[in-house]
């Protein structure tokens, strides 16, 4: 159910990385590594499947509207995740 805004003690602009600023050039993520990555957690941190969860909600649409600066790796088998990323001129 929707809340007013003055229940909130604080209100953040809505801001995301830059695909650059996120992401090392030579180097290619799984998209529960740019989650973690997005959140200022180290790409290999252990967390609990329900924050996964959570941070995958924001990591999948990040990617789509990155996806113009992005290249895809195919994962090694077909039960693994795919590997994004920066489009870099090499």
């Amino acid at each position: 159910m929707p809340k007013s805004k003055d229940e909130f003690d604080q209100l953040h602009p809505c801001d995301f990385y830059e695909a650059d600023e996120l992401l090392e050039p030579e180097k290619m993520y799984t998209v529960y590594e740019i989650a973690r990555l997005m959140q200022g957690l180290d790409p290999n941190a252990e967390i609990d499947v329900e924050t996964e969860e959570i941070l995958l909600d924001w990591a999948i649409p990040w990617v789509i509207v990155n996806a113009e600066d992005l290249v895809v790796g195919e994962p090694e088998s077909d039960d693994e995740p795919g590997y994004y990323g920066l489009k870099t001129d090499t």
